[in-house]
């Protein structure tokens, strides 16, 4: 890199150190370009510090937790008496993000990275300004990648105050457990921290204006959800807002009427919204969508020629493994390789019990899309191996066009999260129904259920009885 007496000219600067931003920037030197990464919080952005990584960590230490208390330990003849140290458990959850995060400097500084700690903002055609501890640093660049992210959305009426009032970033600085939450919300945020508090012992009551969780998933499997969550404890208010607080007691307007819950902290899960007020991208030619977010081609490059974007600052899903994959099409394409992000399938997965995972179309989005559809669908009833595992909640269900080409698969219960990579990889490759049934799958395992759902689909399940055929 050339070094002047206030700037520094580099090939490429990427703006935003999380999954789509590292990415794009070890990429990117992979490919011979001089880089730059700057980030103004920490390395691995929202996935590694508060979201995916802290919160699966947790989620694992409850149900390690909840495992060993719960009807099927008892069932098996397993008894133990299970207590929990908070804070211990933080520590340890601490210790996984920054393992991780010194991982991601560890491979920026091998592939001749340079990390700038600081806030960064466009200042002109081609130079962006970073505000560091040591002062002001310009960067003249020939290729620029916005990664910024994502912050959390509040609420008008429920401004989080971090104390009282939290948000999903605040769960992971928690120094003791509330013994009563109040969760604001209706995604998966909501529904994993409600799997989560209430794993470890606390008493969570779920508010909702709409009618049901999760609703961009198959209704049938978010209707698995609220049950779930009364069996653990919990409860599940359709319907119903906050009108007011007083202290810590919380007034409710609810299709039975009004109600009083006192609560200990009232986490607001309202979403996450692209991170870049400070970028100060007028001084540019990018151009926002009326969501709010960047437009980008398939390249990943922006309306101004010499910038692109990636990650949750673009249209589509705000998952990590979207940011992984645009970062690296945005470095391959800056490099002048014919790269473009035109994946069929990008899955989805929500950590709650049951565990519930998506890719591609649902039944009610292929019909309004005027496909004449197949459904084959596998209860986990019907599994050895469920069986074993002592947990037959949920089912896998295909949906499929008239030709027996996939559209969609959607899992609910154990191991969904790992069962739908499977499943993503028929979408990206045009599988039909009789590809995955012709596929030998291990017995006794859960994936088993992928391929008799799509036997079903073809009237010619062995495990479920559907009547008599022809």
């Amino acid at each position: 890199m050339v070094m002047g007496q206030l700037k520094t000219k580099v090939d490429v600067a990427v703006i935003g150190g999380g999954p789509g931003g590292y990415t794009a920037a070890i990429r990117a030197a992979q490919l011979g370009l001089e880089t730059v990464l700057i980030e103004k919080n920490w390395l691995g952005g929202t996935c590694t510090n508060t979201g995916c990584i802290p919160s699966k960590a947790l989620l694992h230490a409850a149900e390690t937790l909840y495992s060993t208390v719960d009807k099927n330990a008892a069932a098996m003849g397993i008894y133990a008496d299970a207590k929990l140290d908070f804070a211990k458990t933080q520590k340890w959850k601490d210790g996984v993000v920054s393992g991780l995060r010194d991982g991601i400097a560890t491979l920026c500084k091998l592939n001749g990275v340079e990390v700038i700690e600081g806030t960064a903002f466009f200042s002109g055609p081609n130079t962006m300004t970073v505000e560091t501890e040591s002062g002001l640093r310009d960067i003249e660049y020939k290729k620029a990648v916005i990664a910024s992210g994502t912050k959390a959305k509040g609420l008008p009426n429920l401004p989080v105050d971090h104390q009282r009032i939290i948000d999903s970033d605040d769960v992971f600085t928690l120094k003791e457990l509330p013994k009563r939450i109040l969760i604001v919300g209706g995604g998966y945020i909501a529904a994993e921290m409600a799997n989560l508090f209430l794993k470890l012992g606390s008493k969570v009551t779920i508010v909702h204006r709409g009618d049901r969780l999760l609703k961009a998933m198959e209704p049938e499997m978010a209707a698995l959800l609220p049950p779930a969550i009364k069996e653990m404890g919990g409860e599940v208010l359709f319907g119903s807002e906050i009108t007011r607080l007083e202290g810590y007691e919380a007034l409710l307007k609810t299709p039975q009427g009004e109600r009083r819950i006192p609560f200990d902290k009232l986490l607001v899960a309202g979403g996450r919204i692209a991170d870049l007020d400070s970028l100060t991208l007028e001084k540019t030619k990018v151009l926002l969508t009326e969501e709010g977010l960047v437009a980008i081609d398939a390249s990943c490059r922006t309306m101004d020629a010499n910038i692109y974007a990636v990650g949750d600052v673009t249209p589509g899903p705000q998952l990590a493994h979207k940011a992984f994959r645009q970062g690296k099409v945005a470095a391959e394409a800056i490099a002048g390789m014919k790269s473009a992000f035109d994946n069929a399938a990008i899955p989805m997965v929500v950590f709650s019990d049951p565990e519930i995972a998506s890719v591609g179309l649902t039944e009610e989005e292929a019909k309004a899309k005027g496909y004449r559809i197949m459904i084959g669908k596998m209860p986990f009833s019907a599994s050895g191996r469920a069986k074993t595992l002592g947990n037959t909640t949920g089912f896998v269900k295909i949906v499929a066009d008239e030709s027996g080409i996939i559209l969609g698969v959607h899992v609910v219960g154990s191991e969904a999260g790992i069962l739908i990579a499977e499943a993503a990889l028929a979408l990206e490759m045009t599988a039909t129904l009789e590809d995955l049934a012709a596929t030998i799958h291990a017995h006794p395992t859960l994936p088993e259920a992928l391929m008799e759902a799509a036997e079903d689909a073809l009237g010619k399940a062995v495990h479920l009885y559907r009547g008599k055929r022809r």
